[in-house]
């Protein structure tokens, strides 16, 4: 947001020394930078369900897959659920459930458009699990073509609490989660997402 507003102050400075018709082009096109960094950036506050034993989805967007993942057979095989974040969406992630951080790790990677379901394995990513003492959750927060930058607060093993902010994917993205066979996923592809009060599955 600095680097933003620092662009936009320079490029305003030197709208001066063009003609008029010059600088209210250069002056709309400022503004127009600025408001949409400003509404980029937005961090509107979130209402968790009050209720026990739930998952909320880390990210807003748009659930693209939601499938069986690892080799356990289907009837006993982890879930993952994937979300899309367009450069529109909310871009502040948030604790999916109350728990220990006990899985961090960074990946550098590629760059691939984020609904490319190779982008899960392939792009630039953080991968976090996090651990309440009936189950663990991990998800990752993935790079998308636009998203140059992965931005996570967590620590290994810190106490975090559901639905809490811990950091954001800038520009366009996507948030993959792995759900342990215990939790039953109650979202479908297609579905839209709030970080931190979307109900992803209970258990």
């Amino acid at each position: 947001m600095i680097k933003v507003s620092l662009i936009c102050l320079m490029l305003s400075a030197a709208a001066l020394l063009f003609p008029s018709p010059a600088q209210i082009a250069i002056m709309l096109t400022v503004a127009a930078l600025l408001l949409f960094t400003l509404y980029f950036f937005r961090d509107p506050n979130r209402t968790t369900p009050d209720e026990q034993k739930i998952i909320v989805a880390p990210a807003d967007g748009k659930i693209i897959l939601v499938q069986p993942y690892g080799q356990s057979s289907a009837a006993n095989s982890s879930t993952l659920i994937s979300i899309f974040m367009s450069p529109l969406n909310v871009h502040v992630n948030r604790v999916p459930l109350s728990g220990k951080v006990t899985h961090l790790r960074y990946c550098p990677g590629q760059f691939m458009m984020a609904f490319d379901n190779k982008s899960m394995a392939n792009n630039e990513r953080m991968e976090i699990g996090i651990d309440n003492g009936r189950l663990e959750v991990r998800f990752s927060q993935i790079s998308g073509f636009l998203a140059r930058r992965i931005v996570c607060t967590l620590q290994n093993g810190t106490i975090v609490n559901i639905g809490t902010r811990f950091g954001m994917i800038k520009f366009g993205s996507r948030v993959d989660v792995i759900l342990p066979p215990s939790a039953t996923v109650v979202v479908q592809p297609g579905q839209r997402t709030r970080a931190g009060e979307t109900v992803l599955a209970r258990y």
